[in-house]
């Protein structure tokens, strides 16, 4: 399938997620991941759903998953990074590059 298809996934998995309506995210990003089995985007998007339902440990298995199919992906490090440090008081959710953006200071999000 097109990219633009799983640019699609990614914004309804953040609209679905921003309602909390968990459970057609879930289907939504099962049916990513059956679609785009090597791709690291749906196991990204299964981690931020994870981390949305109190589901820890299981975020930062997805999150791995992801980082481990594309070290390049940079949503899915920026995920690891600011889901696993104890210190950290931003837990800004990255779905794609786009969250991952330099902000006023010129520093990524």
């Amino acid at each position: 399938m097109e990219n633009t298809t799983l640019q699609n996934v990614i914004s309804s998995a953040r609209t679905l997620l921003g309602a909390r309506d968990y459970r057609a995210c879930e289907r939504l990003v099962r049916e990513a991941m059956g679609t785009w089995p090597d791709d690291a985007v749906p196991h990204n998007l299964m981690g931020l759903l994870c981390e949305s339902k109190g589901d820890h440990l299981r975020a930062m298995k997805h999150f791995r998953a992801a980082w481990a199919l594309d070290p390049t992906y940079v949503p899915a490090l920026k995920n690891l990074d600011s889901f696993s440090s104890v210190f950290s008081c931003r837990k800004d959710f990255v779905f794609d590059e786009s969250d991952c953006a330099p902000d006023a200071s010129g520093q990524g999000r």
